[in-house]
C-alpha cells in the first residue's frame, strides 16, 4: 500500500426562506449522495482544492470560511484517503453564476435541510462533517470573515541590502513563496491587502494584489521598525478590520506578528491562550487564518488556521 490519497471539499450552505440548507451531490458513477470534493492536484494546497473541485462539480464559485474537519476512510485500493472539509456560504450571485450541467460524474445537486441531510448522504464520515456545521449554526458563529496574519517571504540578509532593514528585498526563494501563496490566499476571499512599508513585506503581497486587482495599502504602524522604535500601533490597524467585517490579509514580520495576533484576540473578546503564540510563530510566506463572527466578532476567535508555503 503507497500513501494516502489527500482531498478537500466543503459543507457549501445558503440561507432559503430563513432556514439554512445544504448542498450535496447525487454522483453518476457510484450512484450516491455526497458532500462536494476532490482530489488534490500536483502542486496544489488544500484550500486551493476545496474551490477548485467544489466549482468543477457545482458549476459554483465560493470562497472557504470556517474549517468543520478532517474525514479518514479506507479506498478499496487499501489506501488510505483523507478529505478536509470547509463550510462554504454560497451567495445568491454564485448560484445566479452557476454553469451546472448534469455530467458523467455529477448527475445533479440538491438544496437539503439539515435533517435531511444527515439522513440522506449515504456516508456516514459526511455525515459527521454536516454536524460539525450544524454546531456553528447552533452557536451563531456560521457566517464568518477572516484576518489572514501573514508573514514575508524568505529575504536577503541586512548585509546584502543596499539600504537599511527596510530596503531588504525578497531572495529568489522569496519570490517563490510570494507566487505560491496566492492560490492559498484567494481561496479564503480576501478583500483588503494591508502590509507593512517594508520592501520585504510589500513584494510578498504584490502576486496577491496582481492576481485580484487589490490595491495594497501600506502602513508603517506594523512594520518592524516602528514596533522596535515603539511607534507602531498594531491595535488601531486590527480595530479597523474587525469593524470592517471584510476578510484581509495583514503582511507584516515576525517580531510582530504575536502582537497582531494578541489584538485580534482582544478586539474580539477571546480567550487568550497558548494557541495564540503558535498561531503567530510563522516560517517565511506562511500564514494564519483568523475565522471571526461576520454577525457579532465579539462573540471571540471561532478558530485558526495555519498553512505553510510549498517552496
Amino acid at each position: 500500500m503507497t500513501g494516502a490519497v489527500y482531498a478537500a471539499g466543503a459543507v457549501c450552505w445558503r440561507y432559503v426562506d430563513g432556514k439554512p440548507m445544504i448542498l450535496l451531490i447525487h454522483r453518476t458513477a457510484y450512484a450516491d449522495v455526497t458532500l462536494p470534493k476532490g482530489k488534490v492536484d500536483p502542486g496544489e494546497s488544500l484550500p486551493e482544492t476545496a474551490v477548485r473541485e467544489i466549482e468543477e462539480e457545482t458549476g459554483l464559485a465560493v470562497h472557504l470560511g470556517v474549517p468543520l474537519g478532517i474525514t479518514r476512510y479506507a479506498l478499496r485500493s487499501g489506501r488510505e484517503k483523507v478529505v478536509h472539509y470547509w463550510a462554504a456560504q454560497v451567495s445568491d450571485d454564485a448560484i445566479r453564476r452557476s454553469t451546472f450541467a448534469p455530467n458523467h460524474e455529477v448527475a445533479a445537486l440538491e438544496w437539503v435541510t439539515l435533517k435531511k441531510a444527515k439522513s440522506y448522504l449515504t456516508y456516514e464520515h459526511d455525515s459527521e462533517i454536516v454536524r460539525t456545521f450544524e454546531s456553528l449554526l447552533d452557536d451563531g458563529v456560521s457566517e464568518t470573515f477572516a484576518l489572514i496574519a501573514l508573514r514575508h517571504g524568505k529575504a536577503e540578509p541586512l548585509a546584502a541590502s543596499d539600504g537599511g532593514d527596510e530596503d531588504r528585498r525578497l531572495t529568489p526563494r522569496g519570490l517563490k513563496q510570494a507566487a505560491s501563496i496566492v492560490g492559498p490566499l484567494r481561496a479564503f476571499g480576501v478583500r483588503r491587502i494591508i502590509t507593512s512599508t517594508a520592501v520585504r513585506c510589500a513584494t510578498t503581497v504584490a502576486p496577491l494584489a496582481a492576481a485580484t486587482g487589490i490595491a495594497p495599502k501600506r502602513t508603517e504602524l506594523i512594520s518592524q521598525r516602528a514596533h522596535e522604535e515603539g511607534t507602531g500601533d498594531v491595535r488601531h490597524v486590527v480595530g479597523k478590520r474587525v469593524r470592517s467585517g471584510k476578510t484581509a490579509v495583514l503582511c507584516s514580520h515576525g517580531p510582530v506578528l504575536p502582537e497582531i495576533i494578541r489584538e485580534i484576540a482582544l478586539a474580539t473578546g477571546s480567550i487568550t491562550g497558548s494557541y495564540l503564540s503558535e498561531a503567530a510563530a510563522l516560517e517565511t510566506a506562511a500564514f494564519s487564518v483568523v475565522h471571526l463572527s461576520a454577525t457579532n466578532p465579539a462573540s471571540g476567535i471561532v478558530t485558526i488556521e495555519t498553512h505553510v508555503p510549498r517552496v
